[in-house]
Protein backbone atom coordinates (compact mmCIF):
# COMPACT_ATOMS: atom_id res chain seq x y z
CA UNK A 1 0.00 0.00 0.00
CA UNK A 2 1.08 3.59 -0.51
CA UNK A 3 -0.03 6.66 1.42
CA UNK A 4 0.03 10.26 0.17
CA UNK A 5 -1.38 13.17 2.18
CA UNK A 6 -1.03 16.83 3.07
CA UNK A 7 -1.01 15.98 6.80
CA UNK A 8 2.64 16.83 7.44
CA UNK A 9 4.60 15.06 10.15
CA UNK A 10 4.45 17.53 13.04
CA UNK A 11 1.09 16.14 14.23
CA UNK A 12 -0.18 12.62 14.82
CA UNK A 13 -2.40 12.34 11.74
CA UNK A 14 -0.09 10.11 9.69
CA UNK A 15 0.67 7.90 12.71
CA UNK A 16 -3.06 7.45 13.30
CA UNK A 17 -3.51 6.27 9.70
CA UNK A 18 -0.62 3.83 10.07
CA UNK A 19 -2.11 2.63 13.33
CA UNK A 20 -5.49 1.88 11.79
CA UNK A 21 -3.82 -0.01 8.99
CA UNK A 22 -1.73 -1.96 11.48
CA UNK A 23 -4.89 -3.02 13.33
CA UNK A 24 -6.79 -4.04 10.19
CA UNK A 25 -4.03 -5.39 7.92
CA UNK A 26 -0.86 -5.89 9.93
CA UNK A 27 0.93 -7.76 7.14
CA UNK A 28 0.50 -4.97 4.59
CA UNK A 29 3.67 -2.98 3.88
CA UNK A 30 3.22 0.77 3.49
CA UNK A 31 5.25 3.11 1.29
CA UNK A 32 4.85 6.75 2.34
CA UNK A 33 4.99 8.72 -0.91
CA UNK A 34 4.85 12.12 0.80
CA UNK A 35 2.96 13.88 3.56
CA UNK A 36 4.34 17.30 2.64
CA UNK A 37 1.85 18.25 -0.08
CA UNK A 38 0.95 21.92 0.54
CA UNK A 39 -2.25 21.94 2.60
CA UNK A 40 -5.30 21.50 0.40
CA UNK A 41 -3.30 21.54 -2.86
CA UNK A 42 -5.18 18.87 -4.78
CA UNK A 43 -3.47 19.71 -8.07
CA UNK A 44 0.04 19.35 -6.65
CA UNK A 45 -0.88 15.99 -5.09
CA UNK A 46 -2.44 14.78 -8.34
CA UNK A 47 0.82 15.48 -10.19
CA UNK A 48 2.85 13.72 -7.49
CA UNK A 49 0.65 10.63 -7.71
CA UNK A 50 0.68 10.46 -11.50
CA UNK A 51 4.46 10.78 -11.67
CA UNK A 52 5.26 8.46 -8.75
CA UNK A 53 2.80 5.56 -8.62
CA UNK A 54 3.90 3.92 -11.90
CA UNK A 55 7.26 3.26 -10.21
CA UNK A 56 5.68 1.49 -7.20
CA UNK A 57 4.63 -2.15 -7.05
CA UNK A 58 0.98 -2.85 -7.94
CA UNK A 59 -0.89 -2.01 -4.75
CA UNK A 60 -3.72 -0.12 -3.09
CA UNK A 61 -2.78 3.56 -3.16
CA UNK A 62 -4.43 5.85 -0.61
CA UNK A 63 -4.34 9.60 -1.26
CA UNK A 64 -5.91 12.17 1.04
CA UNK A 65 -5.78 15.84 0.15
CA UNK A 66 -9.31 16.71 0.99
CA UNK A 67 -10.35 20.33 1.62
CA UNK A 68 -13.98 19.21 1.14
CA UNK A 69 -13.89 16.62 3.92
CA UNK A 70 -17.26 16.29 5.63
CA UNK A 71 -19.21 17.72 2.68
CA UNK A 72 -21.25 15.91 0.06
CA UNK A 73 -18.16 15.00 -1.98
CA UNK A 74 -17.85 11.24 -2.49
CA UNK A 75 -15.16 8.91 -1.31
CA UNK A 76 -14.23 6.56 -4.14
CA UNK A 77 -12.08 3.58 -5.03
CA UNK A 78 -10.80 3.24 -8.59
CA UNK A 79 -9.54 0.03 -10.16
CA UNK A 80 -6.81 0.15 -12.82
CA UNK A 81 -4.74 -2.56 -14.54
CA UNK A 82 -1.87 -1.78 -12.16
CA UNK A 83 -3.50 -1.12 -8.80
CA UNK A 84 -6.34 0.44 -6.84
CA UNK A 85 -6.70 4.10 -5.88
CA UNK A 86 -8.63 5.21 -2.79
CA UNK A 87 -9.46 8.79 -1.85
CA UNK A 88 -11.86 11.71 -2.22
CA UNK A 89 -13.64 12.37 -5.50
CA UNK A 90 -12.22 15.85 -5.96
CA UNK A 91 -9.92 15.42 -8.95
CA UNK A 92 -7.07 13.91 -6.96
CA UNK A 93 -7.08 10.42 -8.52
CA UNK A 94 -7.86 10.43 -12.29
CA UNK A 95 -4.39 11.45 -13.56
CA UNK A 96 -2.82 8.69 -11.48
CA UNK A 97 -5.44 6.23 -12.75
CA UNK A 98 -4.46 7.10 -16.32
CA UNK A 99 -0.78 6.64 -15.47
CA UNK A 100 -1.63 3.15 -14.13
CA UNK A 101 -3.39 2.09 -17.33
CA UNK A 102 -6.81 3.74 -17.08
CA UNK A 103 -9.98 3.24 -15.09
CA UNK A 104 -11.44 -0.25 -15.37
CA UNK A 105 -14.04 0.08 -12.58
CA UNK A 106 -14.92 2.41 -9.71
CA UNK A 107 -17.06 2.32 -6.59
CA UNK A 108 -18.33 4.82 -4.06
CA UNK A 109 -17.12 4.15 -0.53
CA UNK A 110 -20.54 3.72 1.02
CA UNK A 111 -20.40 0.51 3.09
CA UNK A 112 -20.51 1.61 6.75
CA UNK A 113 -19.22 -1.80 7.84
CA UNK A 114 -15.91 -0.84 6.23
CA UNK A 115 -15.60 2.44 8.17
CA UNK A 116 -14.40 3.15 11.69
CA UNK A 117 -17.15 2.71 14.31
CA UNK A 118 -17.25 6.49 14.85
CA UNK A 119 -16.45 8.51 11.74
CA UNK A 120 -15.10 11.99 12.36
CA UNK A 121 -16.44 14.62 9.96
CA UNK A 122 -12.93 16.04 9.61
CA UNK A 123 -10.65 12.97 9.49
CA UNK A 124 -11.85 10.65 6.75
CA UNK A 125 -8.27 9.59 6.08
CA UNK A 126 -8.21 7.70 9.37
CA UNK A 127 -11.88 6.72 9.57
CA UNK A 128 -12.92 6.02 5.95
CA UNK A 129 -10.12 5.87 3.40
CA UNK A 130 -7.52 3.82 5.28
CA UNK A 131 -10.06 1.31 6.70
CA UNK A 132 -11.53 0.77 3.22
CA UNK A 133 -8.07 0.48 1.67
CA UNK A 134 -7.03 -2.06 4.30
CA UNK A 135 -9.95 -4.31 3.37
CA UNK A 136 -9.17 -3.99 -0.33
CA UNK A 137 -5.52 -4.80 0.38
CA UNK A 138 -6.63 -7.94 2.20
CA UNK A 139 -8.51 -9.05 -0.93
CA UNK A 140 -12.07 -7.83 -0.40
CA UNK A 141 -13.81 -7.25 -3.76
CA UNK A 142 -14.33 -3.69 -4.92
CA UNK A 143 -18.06 -4.34 -5.30
CA UNK A 144 -18.42 -4.66 -1.53
CA UNK A 145 -17.14 -1.12 -0.97
CA UNK A 146 -20.36 0.40 -2.31
CA UNK A 147 -22.31 1.09 -5.50
CA UNK A 148 -20.56 1.24 -8.85
CA UNK A 149 -19.51 4.66 -10.10
CA UNK A 150 -19.67 5.68 -13.75
CA UNK A 151 -16.10 6.78 -14.58
CA UNK A 152 -17.52 9.67 -16.59
CA UNK A 153 -18.91 11.19 -13.37
CA UNK A 154 -15.58 11.19 -11.50
CA UNK A 155 -14.37 14.74 -10.87
CA UNK A 156 -11.41 15.76 -13.04
CA UNK A 157 -9.02 18.66 -12.73
CA UNK A 158 -8.47 20.88 -15.77
CA UNK A 159 -5.58 19.62 -17.87
CA UNK A 160 -2.58 21.96 -17.58
CA UNK A 161 -1.89 24.21 -20.56
CA UNK A 162 0.94 23.39 -22.97
CA UNK A 163 1.75 24.30 -26.56
CA UNK A 164 4.83 24.34 -28.75
CA UNK A 165 5.92 25.28 -32.23
CA UNK A 166 9.03 25.96 -34.29
CA UNK A 167 11.63 27.19 -31.82
CA UNK A 168 9.34 27.75 -28.84
CA UNK A 169 7.47 26.05 -26.00
CA UNK A 170 4.85 27.71 -23.82
CA UNK A 171 3.44 25.79 -20.89
CA UNK A 172 1.96 26.01 -17.43
CA UNK A 173 4.15 25.54 -14.39
CA UNK A 174 2.84 22.36 -12.75
CA UNK A 175 5.25 21.84 -9.85
CA UNK A 176 8.18 23.42 -8.06
CA UNK A 177 10.24 20.85 -6.18
CA UNK A 178 12.22 21.34 -2.96
CA UNK A 179 15.32 22.26 -4.99
CA UNK A 180 13.47 25.11 -6.70
CA UNK A 181 13.38 23.32 -10.04
CA UNK A 182 10.39 24.34 -12.16
CA UNK A 183 8.48 21.62 -14.01
CA UNK A 184 6.28 22.54 -16.96
CA UNK A 185 3.27 20.72 -18.38
CA UNK A 186 4.96 20.15 -21.76
CA UNK A 187 6.48 16.73 -22.43
CA UNK A 188 10.16 16.45 -23.16
CA UNK A 189 9.63 16.01 -26.89
CA UNK A 190 8.50 19.65 -27.08
CA UNK A 191 12.15 20.69 -26.78
CA UNK A 192 13.10 18.86 -29.99
CA UNK A 193 14.61 21.32 -32.42
CA UNK A 194 15.49 24.02 -29.89
CA UNK A 195 19.08 25.21 -30.00
CA UNK A 196 21.59 25.35 -27.18
CA UNK A 197 20.98 29.05 -26.44
CA UNK A 198 17.43 29.84 -25.34
CA UNK A 199 15.47 32.22 -23.16
CA UNK A 200 13.02 31.32 -20.41
CA UNK A 201 10.56 34.04 -19.56
CA UNK A 202 12.93 36.42 -21.30
CA UNK A 203 15.95 35.31 -19.22
CA UNK A 204 19.02 33.84 -20.93
CA UNK A 205 19.39 30.07 -20.46
CA UNK A 206 21.04 26.95 -21.82
CA UNK A 207 19.21 24.03 -23.36
CA UNK A 208 21.00 21.01 -21.94
CA UNK A 209 20.68 17.50 -20.58
CA UNK A 210 21.71 18.11 -16.98
CA UNK A 211 22.42 20.92 -14.52
CA UNK A 212 26.15 21.06 -15.27
CA UNK A 213 25.43 21.99 -18.90
CA UNK A 214 24.92 25.54 -17.62
CA UNK A 215 27.54 27.61 -15.91
CA UNK A 216 27.22 28.26 -12.16
CA UNK A 217 24.15 30.41 -11.51
CA UNK A 218 22.79 30.07 -15.06
CA UNK A 219 19.37 28.73 -16.01
CA UNK A 220 19.22 25.40 -17.81
CA UNK A 221 16.22 23.95 -19.66
CA UNK A 222 16.16 20.15 -19.74
CA UNK A 223 13.94 17.05 -19.80
CA UNK A 224 13.38 15.88 -16.22
CA UNK A 225 12.93 12.37 -14.81
CA UNK A 226 9.17 12.49 -15.44
CA UNK A 227 9.73 13.37 -19.14
CA UNK A 228 8.59 16.94 -18.62
CA UNK A 229 10.23 20.17 -19.71
CA UNK A 230 11.89 21.64 -16.63
CA UNK A 231 14.00 24.64 -15.70
CA UNK A 232 16.75 24.66 -13.08
CA UNK A 233 19.65 26.83 -12.03
CA UNK A 234 23.10 25.33 -11.66
CA UNK A 235 23.67 25.94 -7.96
CA UNK A 236 20.48 27.95 -7.42
CA UNK A 237 16.68 27.97 -7.45
CA UNK A 238 14.94 28.55 -10.76
CA UNK A 239 11.61 29.36 -9.12
CA UNK A 240 13.25 32.32 -7.37
CA UNK A 241 15.13 33.54 -10.44
CA UNK A 242 11.97 33.39 -12.57
CA UNK A 243 9.53 34.44 -9.78
CA UNK A 244 7.03 31.75 -10.75
CA UNK A 245 4.66 29.46 -8.89
CA UNK A 246 2.42 26.60 -10.09
CA UNK A 247 -0.27 27.89 -12.41
CA UNK A 248 1.94 30.53 -14.03
CA UNK A 249 2.93 30.21 -17.69
CA UNK A 250 6.50 30.19 -18.98
CA UNK A 251 7.75 30.55 -22.53
CA UNK A 252 10.95 28.88 -23.67
CA UNK A 253 12.29 29.97 -27.06
CA UNK A 254 15.42 30.09 -29.13
CA UNK A 255 17.51 33.13 -28.36
CA UNK A 256 17.39 35.62 -31.18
Amino acid sequence: MSLTTDYGTSDGFVAACHGVLGRLAAAVRVIDVTHQVPPGDVTRAAHVLAQTLPHLPPAVHVAVVDPGVGTARRGIAIATPDGLLVGPDNGLLPWAAEALGGITAAAELANPDWFAPDVSRTFHGRDVFVPCAARLARGAPLEEAGPAVDPATIVRLPDPRAAHGDGWVEAEVVTVDRFGNVQLAATGSALTGLGADVTVGGVSARHGATFADARQGQLVVYVDSADRVAVAVNGGRAAVVLSVTPGDTLRVEDRR
